[in-house]
């Protein structure tokens, strides 16, 4: 295998999301049921203002294998800017990002190529995203797109570009870049033009173009959750549910699946929705999520139970250490 067929490899095993960092997008209207649902499980998280959709530990479907393919590029690289490259993206993977920036630069200033300025476009939109950063990425992307690149790669800056204009509010040159992502069969640019079509208020067509991409990958767990955010309670439940089916391991429908159980009045079956994915995953939203629930039944010993769980996690989280004092003051 060449050098540039381990990038090729390394990168398919990339699981690039909207783009370089994508606003985390819920379908929700005024008075929908649907939209209270999911307006209660997205409390039991932090959220930022502009959400990293990707990053190096989750963003990766394969990441020893993708790691294996960096490491054994580097190890064959026939030029000095190649090599760069392939280190900045280890760099990255390992949470090293401005290290990863560094090594784009470098081999920027030997060769300007489509893998440098996409590595450093990358790395710059996981380190800030500002408004001169934002310029500085739809710069870089656009960079990175007049190099020469093979399909793969260029729909994945395609997408990116795309987002970063989502987030600055460029809605029709986002949906261009998605555009043009489809038209080099790059078929996640789908999601992102169902999250432009959404933002432009036609949750219909957000939905239509979401069942493009499920019509064209059926396996998708990802698709049938995402498509979920834009249709009405019934149908989300039924997505998610295949969602499920195909990949158990998801959080996101469990929790989805216990706030519409909890607004049906079913508690008990809520809390128990919740301790299937606390089963395989117990994270601290999961846990603050369910000690939520065993608050809003009176059951403050089990609150305290899961508040303690969840702040062994992570102590300073302020939404648990409030409830924390709340239940133990009701004890």
């Amino acid at each position: 295998m060449s050098p540039q067929n381990f990038i090729v490899e390394a990168m398919r095993n990339l699981r690039l999301a909207d783009g370089c960092k994508g606003s985390q997008v819920y379908a929700v209207s005024p008075g929908d049921k649907a939209s209270e649902t999911r307006m209660k499980v997205e409390q039991s998280k932090p959220l930022r203002a502009s959400q990293t959709e990707h990053t190096a530990t989750d963003g990766l479907n394969c990441p020893k294998a993708a790691m294996r393919s960096l490491r054994l590029a580097r190890k064959h690289a026939s030029h000095e800017h190649e090599r760069l490259v392939y280190e900045g993206w280890i760099l990255y993977d390992t949470g090293h990002r401005e290290e990863a920036l560094k090594k784009a630069e470098e081999s920027i200033a030997i060769q300007r190529s489509f893998e440098a300025f996409f590595l450093k476009a990358y790395a710059l939109a996981d380190t800030s995203l500002d408004p001169a950063s934002s310029a500085n990425v739809i710069e870089l992307l656009e960079d990175a797109l007049k190099c020469p690149s093979d399909g793969l790669r260029k729909g994945q800056a395609l997408n990116n570009l795309g987002s970063v204009y989502v987030d600055c509010g460029k809605l029709d040159l986002a949906a261009d870049c998605y555009v043009s992502a489809l038209n080099i069969r790059h078929t996640r640019a789908h999601q992102g033009l169902a999250r432009v079509f959404y933002l432009k208020n036609d949750r219909k067509a957000a939905y239509e173009e979401m069942t493009k991409l499920i019509e064209k990958a059926r396996n998708n767990a990802s698709a049938y959750e995402k498509r979920s955010e834009y249709c009405e309670r019934d149908m989300a439940k039924a997505d998610l549910s295949m969602a499920t089916q195909l990949d158990p391991l998801r959080t996101y429908p469990y929790r989805y699946r216990a706030a519409v159980l909890m607004d049906d009045h079913r508690e008990n079956e809520a809390i128990a929705e919740l301790s299937k994915a606390i089963a395989f995953k117990p994270d601290l939203q999961l846990l603050h999520l369910r000690a939520a629930f065993h608050e809003s039944l009176g059951e403050m010993e089990a609150a305290i139970r899961d508040c303690r769980a969840a702040l062994s996690v992570d102590p300073n989280h302020a939404d648990t250490v409030e409830l924390y004092n709340r239940v133990s003051c009701r004890k």
